[in-house]
């Protein structure tokens, strides 16, 4: 058996003393992850289990998260777990199974992450994972920045150990070790695409090259090499062609033409990126509009992109903005303490008081927990205004209301719906979002508030 334990800390991916939260679903995967970071004596790693219950198989979910506790428990971490109705979630917002379950359990692990302290969220992901994940993007249709897949240390905190490690090894890992884990029966479903190419195309593949899996991981781990070189180069360009003022990243037309077309294609994409935070149902078809606009003989052109972007030509510049959200009505609601409150803008608070939770960051970014001592009623919620100001948790000077959505990246046309809930003057929770330090459940804290935003979209 490969020393799967070495193999990890020759990666160099944590730093003594960090604290990691670990993501453990109770698969093999994950509890073989858990497993080799609490052999890490060296590191010394603060370890938090975390897991997320998506409520979809029944029993079984509740029975994963019993195991995954159990497990916590034996070897002397803290456990952390939130449960989560992802059917009804990917039926809200329009998504499959596979993206809600992975967008809620992110959500929860980087909020785990930001309540703990955390500098580090490690993830189970293998090789074989990574060649199941370039299939699916080139049967989807991806450029080099999709195949390039994922990285052992990826933005936002993750990092993935076990990236270069096959689940044969794994298993054995596991057996050598004497450690057991849960089976997903659903993940033997070929109606889903990904367990269709492990279970279906990989068998087929391997009969041409029974390395195939190993293959396509280290052309993903060429092409992540790769953009990472050109995404430095078009970062330097962009310095040296764009500017951006407030909501506009604009290009000036004529310096922009004398660029290699696959480079003025990634500024486009970059720019792009800058405003919106993310580059969602952008395809290769667009970007070839916006340079056609570039190159065209017209003066003055638009041109509207999915979402709120829209570019514009005037005469020598080309200019990437996004639209203008509609300002909503004005309005207020005083909330004297618990029950249910409709808001104006089609969302409900709710208020209770409950126990004191063993670890507040059982909540999500729809509940908070308040402490009534810090953030007494009444309460007055609207909605964000120019200017607003807060002190986040964790933190001890205010911060704009508006930096926090651009950190967040959430656009601008979702701005203006985002309530503000304020006790005394002071915000104590950016709904959805952030809770305010002023209103920190602590170990001393007495009646506790537990704070629910119904339909939301951040």
């Amino acid at each position: 058996m490969k020393d799967l334990v070495a193999n990890v800390r020759s990666q160099d991916l944590f730093s003594p003393g960090e604290t990691v939260v670990v993501a453990v679903s109770g698969g093999a995967d994950s509890v073989a992850l858990l497993d080799i970071l609490s052999r890490l004596e060296i590191e010394g790693l603060k370890l938090i289990v975390a897991h997320l219950n998506h409520c979809l198989r029944g029993t079984h979910s509740d029975d994963d998260e019993k195991f995954v506790a159990d497990l916590a428990t034996g070897y002397r971490l803290p456990f952390v777990a939130i449960r989560v109705d992802v059917a009804s979630f990917a039926t809200a917002e329009g998504l499959s199974l596979e993206d809600a379950g992975r967008q809620a359990r992110y959500a929860f692990f980087h909020e785990v992450a930001r309540r703990r302290g955390a500098t580090g969220i490690a993830v189970a992901h293998h090789l074989d994972d990574q060649a199941e994940t370039v299939l699916i993007r080139l049967l989807r249709g991806a450029g080099a920045t999709g195949l390039s897949a994922m990285k052992a240390s990826g933005a936002n905190l993750v990092k993935r150990p076990l990236l270069k490690v096959g689940r044969e090894d794994i298993e054995r890992y596991l057996k050598e070790r004497g450690l057991t884990w849960r089976t997903d029966e659903s993940n033997s479903d070929t109606t889903i695409l990904r367990n269709s190419i492990r279970h279906e195309l990989i068998p087929v593949l391997k009969k041409y090259n029974p390395k195939v899996t190993e293959r396509l991981a280290a052309t993903a781990e060429i092409l992540a090499a790769d953009e990472e070189l050109l995404d430095h180069l078009t970062a330097g360009a962009f310095d040296r062609l764009a500017s951006s003022v407030d909501d506009e990243v604009s290009f000036g037309i004529k310096a922009l033409l004398q660029e290699h077309r696959g480079l003025r294609l990634r500024l486009y994409r970059h720019g792009l990126n800058e405003l919106r935070g993310d580059l969602r149902c952008i395809a290769l078809t667009h970007l070839e509009a916006i340079d056609r606009l570039a190159g065209s003989s017209r003066p003055n052109a638009r041109l509207k992109l999915p979402g709120d972007l829209r570019v514009k030509r005037c005469y020598d510049r080309l200019s990437f903005t996004c639209a203008e959200p509609s300002v909503p009505r004005p309005w207020e609601l005083v909330v004297p303490g618990e029950g249910s409150y409709p808001l104006e803008n089609g969302m409900t608070l709710t208020v209770r008081r409950v126990p004191p939770p063993e670890d507040p960051a059982t909540g999500s970014r729809k509940i908070a927990y308040l402490s009534e001592d810090a953030a007494p009623f009444p309460w007055l919620v609207r909605p964000f205004s120019a200017g607003d100001r807060f002190t986040p948790l964790g933190m001890t000077g205010s911060q704009k209301v508006k930096e926090l959505f651009i950190n967040e990246k959430l656009p601008l046309h979702e701005r203006g719906r985002v309530p503000l809930v304020f006790s005394n003057g002071e915000i104590v929770w950016v709904a959805g979002m952030r809770i305010g330090e002023r209103a920190r459940v602590t170990s001393k804290t007495g009646a506790v508030l537990r704070v629910e935003i119904l339909e939301i979209t951040p």
